[in-house]
């Protein structure tokens, strides 16, 4: 049985300034939408990094999601490939600089 996913950055670093963000991040993406069956965790980290990588997301949020995914199985091959995949529709720019995020997650 998988562990339930839980976060609580939200009301950690924004709960007083912004609660309805942080209920919001914390309760329904990461509380209902990552903890979802419909795909299994490993499928769902590698939609999310391409999800950031194409929306432009290279930053330590993006980072964060690829140590993620990796920790959750996918293999740097994977990761190479779906990045490169992902590069032909969301742009090379962002293909480029997601690759070099992953190959410093994966070389350390």
């Amino acid at each position: 049985m998988e562990e339930k996913i839980v976060q609580t950055a939200g009301r950690e670093q924004l709960g007083e300034f912004a609660p309805d963000f942080a209920h919001y991040n914390d309760d329904v993406l990461f509380g209902e939408n990552w903890n979802n069956k419909d795909l299994d965790l490993k499928m769902r980290c590698l939609v999310t990094v391409i999800a950031l990588m194409a929306s432009g997301m290279t930053d330590g949020s993006l980072a964060y999601h690829i140590r993620n995914a990796k920790n959750q199985g996918v293999t740097a091959k994977e990761m190479a490939a779906a990045i490169t995949h992902a590069a032909f529709y969301a742009g090379w720019p962002k293909g480029w600089a997601a690759l070099r995020l992953a190959k410093e997650v994966y070389e350390a």
